[in-house]
C-alpha cells in the first residue's frame, strides 16, 4: 500500500501544469502522446534514403521510454496538403485529452508553383495554423508550434542568408494571440549554422560526396534536408525549447548519469563516411618483408586515393617497415588483423618540421604518422602500429633494475655526467642538456645548424594531427611512441574508439592521448597502459596559449581503462586556453600514479569549469585518487625512490593573466581500493579553487582529504576509510560542506582546520563520536569556524 501511494505521488508531481491550458494525461494507464505533424525536415526515413534523417525520427531518443511519440510528417507537404490528403484526419481521429500536437510547416507553403501545395503566409498559412491548433484544442489535446527551421545559405561574403520571409513572423503571431507554446526553430537552427560556419554547415545537411550511399552514387548538394548528425542538432534545439519554454514535457526528457545534465546536452560528434573504393598498399610497390623501407609506396597510395575523391588505403597484414606517413582528406588508412606497421629508427628518415611541443611552438622531428588541414580521415582496422621509440628515448636510470640498466648501458648510447641517465646518442644527450631546445620563445627560432647538432633529442609524437575536422581513430593498436602517441591540435569531431596504447611504464612524456585545443568528440571503450598520462585534456602553455585561445571543449570520454600511467584521467597542466564541457563517465584506472588528476601551476592562466564525470572504479593508486593541484611542480605523482614528495609552502602572488582557475567539478560515484591520499584539492593563496562537488564515494587510502585554500567544497556520502589517525584537513578554506562522512571507528581526530582563513566548515549528518576528537583546531583559526548538525 505504501509503494502504490508513493506511484501515485510520484506521478501527480509530473503531472503538476503551469496553467490548464498544460495537462498530461488524466489517467495513470496511458503514456503521455506526442503527434509530430510536418514535412520532410521532420519526417521518418527508410534505410535506403541513408544519410538523410528527419529531426522527429531522433526526437525519441531525447525522451523518457514512458512517452508516445507519433510521426506523421511526410516529405513534401504544407499545411495545405497534410489537410487534403488526409494525414491530418489519421492524427485527429487518435486525439485525445491530454495529448500534444507539434506543428511545423512551412517550406512548402512557400512553392507558388504548386496550387497543390502553396498557401500564402499572411492568408491561408495563418488560416491552416488556427485551425490545427483549434481542432487540436477541441479534442483536449495541446498543441505546439514550431517555426520552420532554416535551409542552409551563405552569400559570397559569408553572411547567413534567410529565405523564409513572413512563414516565421505568421508563427510567432499565432502564438502570441492564441496564447500557444512555442518553439522557435527559425532562430535557434539560424545560430547553430551560423556556429558551423559556411563549410562546417555542410555536414548538417546533405552534402554528400558520391560512391558513399546506395541513393546518391553521384552524390548530392542538398541544404533543406538532415544528415543523422543534423537531424540530433535539430531535435536537441526542440528539447531545449521545451526547458526554455517551461513547458510540462521538459519533466519528461531523459536525464544521463551526469549532475542534472539532459541528454539533449551532452555534445554530439559528426563520424565522417568514406568511399567504398580500396587502394592496397602492395599494388604500389610496398613490400612486407620487414627490411623494405615502405615510405614512397605507402604515400603513393594515400596521395592516388585523395587524388580519386578518397577511399580505403589498405594495409594487409605482414610486416611492415615505413617512415613517415602523411594523411590525406578523404582517406581511411585501414590495417587488416595481422598487419604490422614498424616505424623506421632511422632518424635521416624523420626531417625536421615546425609544430609544437608541450604546448609550445617548436621544432621537432616529423611524426610517423602526420597530418595538417585535413578533413575525413581515418586509421582503423585490428593492426598494430609501432612507432619504435625506444630509438629516441631517454631513460632514468631511477626507473630500471640494476640488471637493465647493465643491458641498457651494454646496448649502445651515452650516460650523463653523474650516470643517472642514457641516452641513445651523443645528438639526444646534448639537446637534454639544453633548456628549450627546438622551442620557439618570444619569436626567437633555434638554427638549423643548432637543430641539426641535437636533432636525436627532438623526438616526435607519434600521431600528429593539426588543424584537422572529421577523425576516427578506431580499433588499432598504437604502441613503443617516441613521445606523446595520439596528438590531435586544434581538431574538431573526434572519434577515438577501441583503440589501444601500450607503452613501457618508464617511458617519459608517452601520454596516451592529449587532446589539445580540440572541439567536439567521444573517446570510448580504450585501453591505456604507458609511461606517463593516460587520457589528457590540454590547450597550450603560458602565454601562448594563452594568446591561441582555444580551450578544449564539449568531449564525452566514457568505458575506458588505464592501467599504467601517471594519471588516469588528466587536465593539465598545459591548460592556458581553457577546458571546459567535459562528461567522463565508467572509466576504471588500475595501477596508474593518480586516479583523477587535476593540474595546473602559476603561469599558465586559463579556467576550467564544468567538468562531470561518474562512475570511476581505481585500484592500488600509488598517490591521490582525486588530485586538485594549482600548484603543479612537473614532479612525478610518486617518486621512484618511494619516498613522499612534500606539498611545497605557498605564498601568494598578485592576480594576473597568468592566473590560473579550476571552478565547477562535479564528481560522482567514485570506488577507489588503494591510494596514498583519497581527496588532494590544493589552489592558490590568490586564487581559490572554487565550487568542487564529490558524491558517494568509497576511497580506501593511507590519507583522506586534505583541503587547501578552496571555496565552496562540497563532499557528500563519502567514505574514507584510511591509515593515518586523522581523517580530513582543512586548511584557508571556507564554506566546506562534509555532509554523511564515514569512516573507521578508533581514529585520532575526524576533522583538523588550520589557517586564519578557513571558515564555515560544515560537519553534517556524520557521526562524530567515532573519532576520539571531532573537531581540531590550529593555531589562529576562530574557534565557531566548524558548526555541526
Amino acid at each position: 500500500m505504501k509503494t502504490q501511494t508513493l506511484y501515485r505521488l510520484s506521478l501527480l508531481t509530473l503531472l503538476l501544469w503551469a496553467n490548464s491550458a498544460f495537462r498530461l494525461v488524466n489517467t495513470t494507464e496511458e503514456k503521455p502522446r506526442i503527434f509530430l505533424i510536418g514535412d520532410s525536415t521532420c519526417a521518418n526515413k527508410n534505410p535506403y534514403d541513408a544519410p538523410e534523417t528527419g529531426w522527429g525520427q531522433v526526437l525519441p531518443e531525447l525522451f523518457m521510454n514512458v512517452v508516445e511519440i507519433q510521426n506523421h510528417a511526410v516529405n513534401g507537404r504544407s499545411t495545405k496538403s497534410f489537410r487534403n490528403q488526409g494525414l491530418w484526419k489519421k492524427v485527429h481521429d487518435q486525439l485525445h485529452k491530454g495529448d500534444f500536437v507539434f506543428i511545423q510547416f512551412g517550406h512548402n507553403d512557400q512553392k507558388e508553383s504548386d496550387t497543390t501545395r502553396y498557401a500564402a503566409a499572411q492568408t491561408d498559412y495563418r488560416k491552416n495554423l488556427i485551425r490545427y491548433i483549434e481542432e487540436t484544442q477541441a479534442k483536449g489535446a495541446t498543441p505546439v508550434l514550431l517555426t520552420p527551421v532554416m535551409r542552409r545559405k551563405f552569400d559570397e561574403s559569408g553572411k547567413f542568408v534567410d529565405q523564409h520571409g513572413e512563414y516565421p513572423v505568421v508563427v510567432r503571431e499565432i502564438a502570441k494571440q492564441l496564447n500557444v507554446p512555442l518553439i522557435d526553430m527559425h532562430i535557434s537552427t539560424q545560430k547553430v549554422i551560423e556556429q558551423h560556419g559556411v563549410e562546417g554547415s555542410k555536414k548538417i545537411f546533405m552534402n554528400i560526396a558520391g560512391s558513399i550511399y546506395p541513393k546518391f552514387p553521384k552524390g548530392i548538394e542538398d541544404n533543406t534536408h538532415f544528415t543523422t548528425y543534423g537531424a540530433r542538432l535539430m531535435a536537441n534545439l526542440v528539447a531545449e525549447g521545451l526547458v526554455n519554454i517551461g513547458h510540462p514535457l521538459r519533466n519528461f526528457l531523459k536525464k544521463t548519469e551526469f549532475k542534472d545534465k539532459y541528454t539533449y546536452e551532452l555534445p554530439i560528434t559528426y563520424r565522417p563516411v568514406f568511399r567504398k573504393d580500396t587502394f592496397n598498399i602492395s599494388r604500389y610497390g610496398a613490400k612486407a618483408d620487414g627490411i623494405t623501407v615502405n615510405t614512397k609506396a605507402i604515400n603513393q597510395a594515400i596521395e592516388i586515393c585523395n587524388a580519386a575523391g578518397g577511399g580505403t588505403v589498405l594495409v594487409p597484414k605482414g610486416l611492415w617497415v615505413t617512415g613517415p606517413i602523411v594523411l590525406k582528406s578523404n582517406v581511411n588508412l585501414h590495417l587488416e588483423k595481422g598487419a604490422l606497421l614498424q616505424f623506421s629508427k632511422n632518424y635521416d628518415d624523420y626531417p625536421i618540421v615546425l609544430t609544437t611541443w608541450e604546448g609550445q611552438e617548436s621544432y621537432r622531428c616529423q611524426a610517423p604518422i602526420w597530418g595538417v588541414d585535413l578533413e575525413n580521415i581515418a586509421i582503423t582496422g585490428e593492426g598494430v602500429l609501432d612507432g619504435g621509440g625506444d630509438a629516441w628515448r631517454a631513460i632514468k636510470r631511477e626507473k630500471q633494475t640494476a640488471g637493465q640498466w647493465a643491458n641498457l648501458i651494454k646496448s649502445g648510447g651515452v650516460v650523463d655526467e653523474k650516470q643517472n641517465n642514457w641516452y641513445p646518442s651523443e645528438k639526444s644527450l646534448k639537446g637534454n642538456m639544453i633548456p628549450n631546445a627546438g622551442r620557439i620563445l618570444n619569436g626567437v627560432k633555434p638554427t638549423p645548424e643548432e637543430l641539426a647538432s641535437y636533432k636525436d633529442f627532438l623526438r616526435p609524437n607519434m600521431l600528429s594531427l593539426t588543424r584537422c575536422k572529421n577523425i576516427i581513430i578506431e580499433g588499432v593498436t598504437f604502441q613503443n611512441s617516441p613521445a606523446w602517441t595520439m596528438h590531435p591540435l586544434l581538431c574538431e569531431h573526434i572519434t577515438v574508439k577501441n583503440v589501444n596504447v601500450s607503452n613501457p611504464w618508464y617511458a617519459q612524456n608517452s601520454d596516451a592521448i592529449d587532446l589539445e585545443s580540440c572541439r567536439n568528440g567521444v573517446l570510448e571503450g580504450c585501453t591505456f597502459s604507458t609511461g606517463d598520462d593516460g587520457i589528457t585534456i590540454k590547450s597550450g602553455r603560458d602565454e601562448q596559449g594563452r594568446k591561441r585561445g582555444v580551450p578544449t571543449e564539449n568531449f564525452v570520454i566514457k568505458d575506458c581503462i588505464v592501467y599504467h600511467a601517471h594519471g588516469g584521467f588528466v587536465i593539465g597542466s598545459e591548460m592556458s586556453g581553457g577546458v571546459r564541457n567535459m562528461f567522463i563517465s565508467d572509466c576504471t584506472f588500475m595501477g596508474s600514479d593518480v586516479g583523477l588528476r587535476f593540474k595546473t601551476a602559476r603561469g599558465r592562466g586559463g579556467v576550467v569549469n564544468n567538468i562531470y564525470v561518474n562512475n570511476i572504479n581505481m585500484t592500488d593508486i600509488p598517490g591521490e585518487a582525486v588530485l586538485f593541484d594549482m600548484y603543479y611542480a612537473a614532479k612525478d605523482p610518486v617518486r621512484a625512490d618511494g619516498k613522499e614528495n612534500e606539498l611545497p609552502v605557498i605564498k601568494a602572488e598578485p592576480l594576473g593573466e597568468g592566473t590560473p582557475q579550476f571552478k565547477d567539478f562535479y564528481i560522482q560515484n567514485i570506488v577507489c581500493k588503494g591510494a596514498e591520499t583519497a581527496i588532494l584539492i590544493r589552489g592558490l593563496p590568490e586564487m581559490t579553487i572554487k565550487n568542487i562537488n564529490i558524491e558517494n564515494a568509497m576511497i580506501e587510502a593511507n590519507k583522506g582529504l586534505v583541503c587547501v585554500e578552496a571555496e565552496d567544497v562540497s563532499l557528500k556520502n563519502i567514505t574514507l576509510l584510511t591509515k593515518d589517525k586523522t581523517i580530513m584537513q582543512v586548511q584557508n578554506s571556507k564554506n566546506v560542506v562534509l555532509d554523511n562522512i564515514k569512516y573507521a571507528d578508533g581514529k585520532d581526530v575526524l576533522l583538523k582546520v588550520m589557517g586564519d582563513k578557513s571558515a564555515d566548515i560544515h560537519l553534517i549528518n556524520t557521526d562524530t563520536k567515532k573519532a576520539k576528537s571531532d573537531v581540531e583546531l590550529g593555531i589562529g583559526v576562530k574557534s565557531k569556524v566548524v558548526s555541526k548538525k
